[in-house]
């Protein structure tokens, strides 16, 4: 595994772990996120709270993990490739979508992070 795909790697560990410590070290200050606002937790974020406050969004509808089947090098980019799974908090319904996470990397730290996912099939899971 490159360096890069560690660094990302150890990201989706630490969120996992509810590590704040650890993602404090691997994200930029200055970070930015964005996913679509179609969804709930979607939207652009800036910075650390920001970035914080977009999980704390998520976490509010879902109770999920990321599972990354292949990570693919692209400069100073990393991609995940694989699914988000999980339940809906409200509802108790099951998903299983599928998702490309683009993470920006420099000096050692995520600077930008866009998540792509199946968003129809997402918004049909949270709908019913």
């Amino acid at each position: 595994m490159s360096e890069g795909a560690k660094i990302v790697a150890s990201v989706y560990e630490a969120f996992q772990r509810g590590d704040v410590q650890a993602l404090s070290r691997l994200l930029d200050p200055r970070i930015q996120a964005r996913q679509t606002p179609l969804l709930p937790w979607g939207g652009a974020y800036q910075g650390f709270q920001g970035m914080m406050r977009h999980v704390t969004k998520l976490l509010e509808h879902l109770d999920w993990r990321v599972e990354v089947d292949e990570y693919v090098e692209a400069g100073d980019h990393v991609i995940a490739i694989g699914a988000s799974r999980g339940t809906i908090r409200a509802s108790g319904k099951r998903f299983d979508v599928r998702l490309i996470h683009v993470w920006s990397l420099k000096d050692g730290k995520v600077v930008r992070f866009e998540s792509y996912i199946d968003t129809p099939k997402m918004l049909q899971a949270l709908n019913g």
